[in-house]
């Protein structure tokens, strides 16, 4: 079954669907994107996931292309199309399309919208939580901006690229002190020797992620203590454990940092627990 995209208005063949050459996302990286997890035909946070939606486009002061409801039937529409009962639906925002030109179209310009879908394996997933994967660091090289989810990822990409040639998953951007501040595409967390949960606030420097904020709610039913504070990277590798969280992995163990191993090397109870329980907690809605 061809996979079906929607692109301002029209649902459109995967392979068929385009913006157009002026679109100022495609110029400018001039968007917001968000991407929520469907997990058993339900869409997971949803209301976190729109609410950051609505601050990103607020900040950068782009309209919302439709409204909320009508966005949540069009992901329902694209999810349904697609056949999705376990995967990922993406949407993506931008200024819309004009003459190119740095500063704002005229206010009649519309903002486009892109909605996309596509399956993942949850076996497979849970394979690889089950093995854990690795990271490497970075020095911190983006914009101060990153509490807006931005479509102006160039700096993750090279990160990311960087981790896969140096055999890891995913890459820690760190400050010049050594502090850990997130990954190039999740939030960075260690389990201390006590058992604590520690993540760095996101008052400002990282992405208030929506699973990090869930899994907050995890970690307090499961009786855990969370510390928001920054952490370094020493005390990551000599942590009791280490995850990663984000919608398209929930919570992912870290085994290793910059090639040494986290504790003995293998994913950790704490983190697989909170994996565990992460569904049960979050909020749901029907696909």
């Amino acid at each position: 079954m061809p996979r079906i995209a929607y692109v301002n208005g029209r649902y459109l063949p995967h392979a068929q669907a385009g913006v157009h050459i002026e679109d100022r996302g495609y110029q400018f990286a001039d968007g917001v994107y968000e991407v929520c997890e469907v997990a058993r035909s339900f869409i997971v946070d949803s209301v976190g996931h729109l609410n950051r939606l609505d601050r990103s486009l607020s900040e950068l002061r782009i309209a919302w292309p439709v409204n909320r409801a009508a966005l949540v039937h069009i992901m329902r529409e694209v999810i349904a199309r697609n056949r999705v009962h376990n995967g990922m639906v993406y949407l993506q925002v931008t200024r819309g399309v004009a003459p190119r030109d740095h500063v704002f179209p005229a206010g009649t310009t519309l903002s486009s919208l892109v909605v996309t879908a596509k399956r993942t394996d949850p076996v497979a997933s849970a394979k690889r939580a089950a093995a854990g994967i690795k990271v490497i660091t970075v020095p911190e090289n983006r914009w101060e901006r990153v509490d807006i989810k931005s479509v102006g990822l160039l700096p993750n990409v090279l990160a990311r690229q960087q981790a896969k040639e140096a055999g890891a998953q995913e890459a820690w951007f760190v400050d010049p002190d050594g502090t850990v501040k997130e990954g190039a595409a999740t939030n960075a967390w260690i389990v201390t020797k006590d058992g604590h949960l520690v993540t760095r606030p996101a008052d400002s420097g990282i992405l208030r992620g929506i699973t990090r904020t869930t899994l907050m709610d995890v970690a307090k039913k499961l009786g855990l203590k969370v510390e928001e504070r920054g952490f370094t990277v020493e005390e990551a590798k000599s942590a009791r454990e280490a995850f990663m969280t984000a919608a398209t992995t929930v919570i992912m163990p870290i085994v290793a940092i910059d090639g040494q191993p986290v504790a003995n090397g293998h994913p950790g109870s704490v983190a697989l627990s909170l994996r565990e329980a992460f569904f049960d907690v979050a909020e749901k809605i029907q696909a």
